[in-house]
């Protein structure tokens, strides 16, 4: 069996953290990865993974030699790039994510445009509010919004958004405007379940400590919660640049300005290192480009 075949199975294994999950990851069967591994340990005469009945994970040895192993497929890959060029034409599948809002509005122009500059590429869009495992999930490259954990990927920050809360001018001229966080407790609230950010409102930390709110009305996505806004309902809070455009037009306004939270950084996030394939080196400096340009995405500087 080709050892490189081997270890990159068993890279997957132990970033998926599951012979099921590599096997998807790899479009291989599960009992291919399962006789992979084995073959591999059997020739290191090391155990490198442990198994639970939930997940799996590297023993001592094993994170050592997925060190390593990284490292050779990065140099092995760099080597492919290195003997058909560096500036090799973008060709293949790439699998992208990004929040549902933020995919439709500043996504998808990016998409397009990659799309038509290199016609032997095809481009998977996976848009929704949450947060997806780019490993299991065999996803290339995702949007994400917010502090990143330690991860094996590699991220590229390209703006920040800020949480706004805002109303309709109908329903403040009826209903006056809160000049604190703990005013809306006197106010119609509009929740979104997207984000998971349906129950605690968080406000400036140094004024305020999390805000749990009683909503009348909750959500399961943001446009609803916007179109419930505009109609005059009651008060939402949602990120900046999905606001934006109802903000500029007037049919929405901003309040408690003064108490909100810290900025949310964006982030391009992806699995390859620097010399990682030209169809997402490609994707990830166009869409890296049009999010800079992007005045609405760069205002909390």
């Amino acid at each position: 069996m080709d050892r490189f075949h081997q270890i990159g199975v068993f890279v997957a294994v132990a970033e998926t953290e599951g012979f099921a999950a590599a096997a998807r990851r790899l479009k291989i069967s599960p009992p291919a990865v399962t006789r992979a591994v084995a073959a591999l340990e059997q020739h290191l005469g090391v155990k490198l993974l442990q198994r639970t009945t939930r997940h799996v994970h590297t023993t001592e040895a094993g994170k050592r030699y997925l060190q390593d192993a990284r490292r050779i497929l990065a140099e092995l890959e760099a080597a492919d790039n290195a003997a058909v060029g560096i500036n090799a034409i973008p060709q293949g599948h790439l699998v992208v994510t990004a929040p549902v809002l933020f995919g439709r509005l500043h996504v998808m122009p990016a998409v397009v445009e990659y799309l038509n500059r290199y016609p032997e590429t095809s481009v998977e869009c996976i848009f929704v509010d949450r947060v997806v495992n780019m490993l299991e999930e065999g996803i290339d490259v995702g949007v994400r919004i917010g502090e990143l954990p330690d991860s094996s990927m590699h991220a590229r920050t390209v703006g920040k958004v800020g949480l706004t809360a805002c109303a309709s001018p109908s329903y403040l001229a009826e209903n006056g405007c809160p000049e604190s966080p703990q005013d809306l407790s006197k106010h119609q609230l509009i929740a979104s379940r997207a984000g998971n950010n349906a129950i605690h409102w968080r406000f400036d930390d140094q004024k305020n400590p999390p805000l749990r709110v009683h909503p009348r009305l909750t959500v399961s996505t943001n446009d609803a919660a916007i179109k419930a806004a505009v109609d005059g309902f009651g008060i939402t809070r949602l990120l900046s640049y999905q606001l934006a455009p109802y903000l500029e037009s007037g049919e929405l306004v901003a309040i408690l300005e003064d108490h909100a939270p810290a900025a949310k950084p964006i982030h391009i996030v992806h699995r390859e290192g620097h010399q990682g394939s030209a169809k997402a080196r490609a994707f990830i400096d166009l869409v890296s480009e049009q999010l800079k340009k992007n005045p609405s995405l760069q205002q909390f500087g």
